[in-house]
């Protein structure tokens, strides 16, 4: 079944650009977007949650290797603080007076 879609605010050189392409195709500016969007739409794979979930786990090692360089650093800043804390117990500071 046929759907009427519609688009908002299309800014003016684009209108100009698709009223122009429409009339070097010697279509209407209808007939032209419909055009447009049966070769965008064309050989689109169906979404399927299968296919989502594969499409999570390729993304996710770059989300690993963020997350592990985050926690590395938060790690390494906990044992700067641990160390300088340490050092201050001990009676210590950087300046070497007690």
């Amino acid at each position: 079944m046929p759907v009427n879609l519609s688009i908002k605010n299309v800014p003016d050189e684009v209108v100009r650009g698709l009223r122009n392409r429409a009339a070097n195709n010697q279509r209407s500016l209808q007939q032209e977007l419909l055009a447009i969007l049966r070769q965008a739409a064309k050989d689109q794979p169906e979404v399927s949650i299968d296919g989502l979930l594969e499409q999570a786990q390729r993304k996710r090692p770059a989300l690993d290797e963020t997350a592990s360089k985050v926690l590395a650093a938060r790690d390494a800043e906990h044992e700067r603080v641990a160390r300088r804390f340490e050092d201050l117990l001990d009676g210590s500071d950087e300046d070497g007076r007690a």
